[in-house]
């Protein structure tokens, strides 16, 4: 009985690695590269979707009408995380005042006004004048500039960069799904159209009809 048992704790134990292989490594569809060092992750409910973006970024403006096309496509089964970063010459303040509202509550009006303030008004959105008066207009005060001047935020964004350089970011925007598969607009031409589509093609593909 001792060896039956201990024969069948072999073929369990001997089975196990490979399961856990395929849950890490399903057949999925779409254009992406798995980021290597990253990890494979998904509950078999919800998605994680991480989009890197810059504020400054006018392909992520464009893409900014996509989100609700592709949040849309799998109501509840994603979780959708921004992700500020910047570029070269470009204002950290931005992705703070982001991360500020977004911890009030007011993330997502926040988002809009930054990118009419940058796009359509043609303001520069790293002064902190102008960040005084957008959060104004999205219904935050005094508190919310004084904690923006003193940087209570740098840190966040600071690791917001790291998280982009240790998933080998190099556009804006760039989406990593489900812990590890990265898509970004270059693998599709640029074209930002084509980049929603993959986006929806890849969560599709993990989420399996009828899940």
């Amino acid at each position: 009985m001792r060896l039956k048992k201990l024969f069948l704790f072999f073929i369990i134990f001997g089975l196990l690695p490979l399961s856990v292989f395929a849950g890490e490594n399903p057949s999925i569809n779409g254009v992406f590269h798995r980021v290597p060092g990253q990890q494979y992750r998904f509950d078999g409910k919800t998605v994680e979707v991480m989009e890197f973006m810059s504020f400054y970024c006018g392909h992520c403006y464009t893409f900014e009408k996509s989100i609700p096309v592709i949040k849309g496509n799998f109501p509840k089964k994603i979780k959708w995380r921004m992700v500020p970063i910047y570029w070269g010459a470009g204002s950290p303040k931005p992705g703070e005042a982001y991360l500020l509202a977004e911890e009030a509550g007011k993330g997502d009006e926040m988002k809009a006004a930054l990118f009419n303030a940058g796009f359509v008004e043609k303001k520069d959105i790293g002064s902190m004048d102008v960040l005084d008066g957008i959060a104004a207009e999205v219904g935050l005060g005094f508190d919310f500039s004084r904690r923006l001047r003193a940087g209570e935020k740098a840190g966040d964004a600071r690791k917001a960069l790291e998280m982009a350089r240790a998933y080998g970011i190099n556009e804006t925007p760039s989406v990593v799904i489900a812990g590890n598969l990265m898509t970004a607009p270059d693998m599709l031409g640029h074209n930002i159209d084509a980049f929603r589509d993959n986006v929806i093609t890849v969560i599709k593909s993990i989420l399996k009809p009828g899940k």
